[in-house]
């Protein structure tokens, strides 16, 4: 059961606060297509990449690459060089060579994340059919987790489930919400690793159903179908090469019923 608070802007990029998310292609210009099909991105051009734009704002990059990716999750440090070494430390693996801006690690469950040092007048744009709505851990050993990153980002942490049929925190930073993690159940499959899940907004005027239609137009998969829950309405789904990501409506929340609240959902957006 993916359960999405209400963020506030992300615009204050405090230390552990989402910053940025990309993707690597080896077919740049097939990548940009579906993108630019799904959520009208207008793109600009790099040395090798592009920078998505959503009214004029960049909210993603894509990246030319020889192997391809799924989204990653870059989250703000004061010093990546600094944030891998304590990384190390706490029992995660640094993947790659960690330069002073930017890092990228394995933490002990296994899940892929980014950090980077970013500018003070950094532009990370949040808002609109398109940007960046909401990040959660999904994995299966919560605990270790909530400690690694706890110890490694400073979180406050707060459990929102019942801890045992629903095992869901939310991680604030200086009083703002800004990631959650949530123990894979029954919902998952025993070789499902684990994952960050990265949620793009769908306008209301557009609307989640919508966005999973034109992924299927587009060559992609929906691996969820929409379903409503108490932030929004979502869609899981994956692109033309195979990478997931979730869509969501947060003008259409709807309750959960008794029976939801105590049970996880049955979908697995990693199992074809």
């Amino acid at each position: 059961m993916s359960i999405v608070p209400n963020s506030p802007a992300l615009a204050e990029l405090h230390h552990g606060a989402p910053c940025w998310v990309d993707i690597a292609t080896t077919d740049l210009q097939a990548t940009t297509d579906f993108y630019a099909g799904l959520f009208g991105w207008n793109f600009a051009d790099a040395p090798g990449n592009a920078i998505a734009l959503v009214d004029g704002v960049p909210v993603a990059e894509l990246v030319a690459a020889a192997e391809p990716s799924a989204w990653t999750l870059y989250l703000n440090t004061p010093h990546a060089r600094a944030t891998a070494e304590k990384a190390q430390a706490l029992g995660g693996h640094v993947l790659g060579e960690p330069s002073d801006t930017v890092t990228v690690i394995a933490d002990p469950t296994g899940a892929v994340v980014g950090f980077r040092h970013v500018p003070p007048d950094w532009v990370f744009g949040t808002d609109g059919h398109g940007a960046y709505a909401w990040a959660e851990l999904n994995t299966r050993d919560g605990n270790a987790a909530d400690e690694f990153f706890g110890e490694l980002c400073g979180y406050e942490i707060t459990q929102i489930g019942d801890g045992q049929a629903v095992d869901y925190t939310i991680w604030a930073t200086q009083g703002h919400t800004v990631l959650g993690r949530q123990r894979m159940g029954r919902a998952f499959t025993p070789d499902t690793p684990a994952h960050w899940m990265v949620y793009f907004t769908a306008a209301p005027e557009i609307g989640t159903d919508s966005a999973a239609s034109r992924v299927l137009e587009l060559g992609g998969r929906v691996t969820v179908e929409p379903y409503d829950t108490p932030f929004g309405r979502i869609t899981v789904v994956a692109d033309h090469t195979g990478a997931v990501f979730s869509v969501i409506d947060p003008s259409r929340t709807t309750p959960l019923s008794e029976e939801e609240s105590t049970e996880s959902r049955v979908d697995d957006p990693y199992d074809d």
